[in-house]
């Protein structure tokens, strides 16, 4: 039943206009990104690195900053966001909740079916790149261990984009509405130990381990380690079990 729902939910994003018009925009940008890092290397680094014979090449100078991009984290909350305009609010906006509410359906289901194809949409978006990078290959030799954990660190902060995407549009009947709580909250977990840095000496210990950002650079830089993944993997849960029983309350009041 899960992954029927999952299946359809996905096939009417995918239909939607907005949905390729944000996936057109994306590439165009990250595309862009990702050329500009390439020739920037030609011209500027790849010289240096040959006359000092540094150990440094594509994947320190191309590949990580491309997967540490600012860009791609935009891009992956703003499909974020489009997905928690359609997952639950628009449906509460036009009353169809009460339907799903009747059926006979745990609102566990319900949850997981919309969370999986929310999380399918994110990964088609971030598919292409994880693909340019492979491009190198063509001239030089990719690191595709860094590669492969750089993929991990993304579909990983996908699932827990997608996941406050699902808590956010359970929230409020509103499109926007949910659209701007799931910027918001995702903006929060990747700049909160920044936000505690900048005050000085706040004891920053327990939100330094809420930030997302701390968890999704060692990835990056090729670092696999149990606490990173165990990081996204509780916070991805915490918001479907708020999900979960946001919706039972509301089915309550029905």
């Amino acid at each position: 039943m899960i992954l029927r729902l999952a299946w359809r939910e996905f096939r009417l994003i995918v239909l939607s206009p907005l949905a390729w018009l944000l996936m057109a925009a994306s590439q165009l940008v990250t595309a862009w990104w990702f050329l500009l890092l390439v020739e920037q290397y030609r011209t500027r680094y790849e010289p240096v690195v040959v006359q000092v014979n540094s150990p440094m090449g594509v994947n320190d100078l191309v590949v990580l900053p491309f997967f540490g991009s600012v860009l791609l984290l935009a891009m992956l909350l703003l499909g974020a966001a489009l997905m928690a305009m359609r997952l639950l609010a628009e449906e509460r906006r036009s009353g169809g909740i009460q339907l799903l509410f009747a059926a006979p359906l745990r609102m566990t289901e319900l949850v997981l079916g919309r969370y999986l194809a929310g999380l399918g949409f994110l990964l088609l978006l971030a598919l292409p790149w994880l693909v340019m990078p492979l491009s190198l290959e063509l001239g030089t030799v990719v690191d595709r261990g860094r590669l492969l954990s750089s993929g991990l660190g993304l579909v990983l902060l996908a699932a827990l984009f997608a996941a406050i995407a699902m808590y956010a549009s359970s929230l409020s009947a509103q499109p926007t509405v949910a659209a701007l709580v799931t910027v918001v909250i995702g903006l929060m977990l990747l700049g909160v130990d920044a936000g505690a840095r900048f005050m000085g000496d706040y004891p920053d210990a327990v939100l330094a381990w809420f930030s997302a950002l701390n968890h999704y650079e060692p990835l990056v830089q090729g670092v696999v380690s149990t606490s990173n993944i165990a990081y996204f993997l509780l916070l991805s849960a915490g918001f479907l079990v708020f999900s979960v029983r946001r919706l039972d309350a509301l089915r309550m009041q029905v």
